[in-house]
């Protein structure tokens, strides 16, 4: 079974415009974990003057309705943020960093090597509290400021953070082709896999990355999302479509699509325009349902 982590409430809504409400978002994550999805990114421990759209994590986690075999992770970025993610007992730690110089400084204000370090700690709290962590390696395909980026250089770093539970490969721009993630996840040996569809490749890259070896994909329902700290970094690949996509390829997820397509449709209504996923708007195909 491919395991789906739902980054909607957390990488989605960071670039939204409107700031939601914690309560709000506290109900977005409740509506997904019923849907199935086994891992949800619920919150994000960082500055709230940096992303004002993640304020009130704790108040988050306070209405999060805590269902069995739902894993809740937030993002922390430090020792801090870790700190912060212990006090509200979520069960795993997902850490983030550039494989450029650039980008690492723009995102995390900290060199490459710094972040690495910062991730190490990270890592080491996690594995001695019996927290399960996660290590996304952003810009692994391409940065908005320094064009392609070296293979070698994500291998070194995926290598570095071994430690981690899953170290995830993300395609923050959306450059990527298929032949490129599969020979990156295969390379690098990463387990996961984070796509952005900016270019309209995101769903072949998530199934190249299947082939490569990866067994968990991220994803954000309605297709939610960008990076703050990316230049004309669109959405995510969207949660609905993707589960579409795997579900008539006979690939299990243990996801319910009907709830995701009704969750998409209230965040339309939420945030006042369409979103960039596609089978809420088409619904499931009629070739599907038996007569």
């Amino acid at each position: 079974m491919i395991s789906i982590c739902e980054v909607g409430p957390r990488d989605g809504l960071q670039n939204e415009r409107d700031v939601l409400s914690p309560e709000t978002r506290a109900e977005l994550v409740n509506k997904l974990a019923a849907a199935g999805l086994p891992v949800v990114e619920a919150v994000s421990f960082v500055s709230a003057e940096r992303v004002p759209q993640m304020a009130g994590a704790e108040e988050v986690v306070d209405g999060i309705e805590r269902r069995d075999g739902t894993v809740y992770a937030g993002l922390a970025l430090n020792e801090k943020g870790y700190d912060r993610l212990r006090e509200a007992a979520l069960d795993e730690v997902r850490f983030a960093l550039g494989a450029t110089e650039s980008f690492s400084k723009r995102n995390a204000n900290a060199s490459v090597g710094e972040a690495a370090a910062a991730a190490e700690q990270v890592l080491a709290r996690a594995r001695e509290d019996g927290v399960r962590s996660t290590v996304t390696i952003s810009v692994a395909f391409g940065c908005p400021f320094e064009g392609r980026v070296d293979p070698a250089k994500v291998v070194e770093l995926a290598s570095r953070l071994s430690a981690a539970d899953e170290v995830v490969l993300a395609d923050t721009i959306g450059v990527a082709t298929p032949k490129q993630v599969r020979g990156l996840i295969e390379e690098s040996g990463a387990r996961g896999f984070h796509g952005h569809n900016t270019r309209n490749t995101g769903f072949a890259n998530a199934y190249a990355a299947l082939e490569g070896g990866a067994t968990t994909l991220d994803s954000s329902i309605g297709g939610l999302g960008g990076c703050p700290f990316a230049p004309k970094a669109t959405g995510n690949i969207a949660t609905e479509d993707l589960v579409y996509m795997l579900g008539g390829d006979g690939v299990e997820t243990g996801v319910d699509l009907d709830p995701l397509i009704g969750i998409s449709q209230w965040l339309e209504e939420l945030l006042g325009r369409q979103l960039e996923g596609q089978v809420y708007r088409a619904g499931p195909s009629p070739a599907s349902r038996s007569t």
